[in-house]
């Protein structure tokens, strides 16, 4: 529920602006979203005290954009400032785009979220548990998209995505398929079971039926020349807390000639890189219940049930309070550094500490995008924590219970 006085308040400093808040159905208002200061400080604060080369931060309400700032540095050594444009590795935040392309395939009947992986990749029937037995039952996409599954080990490959999904066939099950909780690869099978289906690569599939319908020009699994030289830069803490670069440890690939063979298969956990502005469009599409700018990705029946709980009363999640849904964690019960956020709320993290939360309730989105490879967990940030809050703060919103 919108507090009148704050909201009629903030409305008021925004009426400085000369140009118009920039819409979420119009891609090409990226430079008329105006920076909340107490946003900004609050992020300046992390860098102020080292804890941050720099961030971007976009906050949207009500189909609009009402903060979009950047500050500090994509790089420090060479002094290049963080801009809006920056582009980040979103690693895990990739996921939802995935369960969403598994869902336009659904849509068309060409999958059932009950349809065992067997049925498309043969050789998971033959799956064992840990003690060399034979599950109850068969892995099937729901699992998969749940992190239900059983698979476990990492989600990063080296090879193509079809190899790492044969290895992945050949790894021993940590528990009953449905009977437990354990953050997986399985975003992995789920996006090779849609190249099968729809014979295209994963990442044409997703050029194709997401990214240019959205008009995310800068989302990509393979950046560009143009595109890598606007990459923040990585950083870890050093013993001696400072913010030390760290090699690239990236999901994809990287080279400075444009010709480089991609032998490295798209990373559907966790391989993409975006922009907030970007990001902010599949959000609002989310939120707009599967449609954006006149054209519909999904029905309002599949974003329900993606951003619905699909793991009963299963322990899930990194934050207290949480479920999942279909590639989605979903808030049940806010506290702590969701305390700010209604019930229902969904969204992902990234291992570099970017975060995106959709708060349908309030009709709210907050994107954070960082770069700190040793955040012991991403999830659970202090930075998460101050834009969830400086935002409810200073734009007037409040969680609804």
């Amino acid at each position: 529920m919108l507090r009148c006085s704050r909201l009629t308040a903030m409305l008021l400093v925004f009426s400085c602006f000369t140009l118009s808040v920039g819409y979420a159905d119009d891609v090409t208002a990226k430079r008329s979203a105006p920076a909340v200061e107490a946003i900004d400080q609050a992020m300046q604060a992390f860098v102020d005290s080292g804890d941050l080369s720099g961030a971007v931060t976009l906050v949207g309400h009500d189909r609009k954009i009402v903060h979009y700032g950047a500050v500090g540095h994509a790089d420090l050594d060479s002094g290049k400032p963080m801009t809006r444009q920056t582009l980040f590795s979103i690693a895990s935040m990739t996921k939802p785009i995935t369960s969403t392309a598994v869902m336009m395939l659904v849509e068309e009947g060409k999958l059932d979220l009950d349809d065992e992986v067997s049925k498309f990749i043969p050789a998971f029937a033959s799956v064992k548990l840990s003690n060399g037995e034979s599950p109850q039952r068969q892995i099937t996409l729901r699992d998969c998209l749940t992190h239900t599954s059983g698979l476990h080990g990492t989600q990063s490959f080296s090879d193509s995505l079809r190899e790492a999904v044969d290895e992945l066939s050949q790894r021993p099950l940590a528990f009953e398929p449905g009977s437990k909780w354990k953050y997986s690869p399985g975003l992995n099978v789920a996006a090779r079971i849609v190249e099968i289906v729809s014979e295209q690569p994963f990442e044409a599939f997703l050029q194709k039926r997401i990214f240019d319908p959205l008009g995310m020009k800068n989302t990509t699994f393979y950046p560009e020349s143009k595109q890598q030289r606007r990459i923040a830069t990585q950083y870890r803490l050093s013993d001696e807390r400072k913010l030390q670069a760290v090699e690239d440890n990236r999901i994809t690939n990287l080279s400075s000639d444009p010709n480089w063979p991609r032998t490295q298969g798209p990373n559907p956990s966790g391989g993409l890189y975006s922009t907030a502005r970007d990001l902010f469009a599949f959000y609002q599409m989310i939120l707009n219940q599967g449609q954006f700018r006149g054209t519909r990705l999904l029905t309002k029946e599949s974003i329900e049930q993606m951003t619905s709980p699909q793991t009963a009363d299963l322990e899930t999640g990194f934050t207290p309070g949480n479920c999942w849904g279909l590639g989605w964690c979903i808030i049940r019960d806010p506290q702590g550094v969701s305390e700010m956020l209604s019930p229902g709320t969904f969204g992902h993290g990234g291992a570099f500490g970017t975060q995106g939360w959709v708060d349908p309730k309030t009709k709210t989105i907050s994107i954070l995008m960082i770069q700190r490879t040793d955040l012991p967990n991403s999830d659970n940030s202090e930075m998460r924590a101050a834009l969830h809050r400086s935002a409810a703060e200073s734009i007037g919103i409040e969680p609804s219970r």
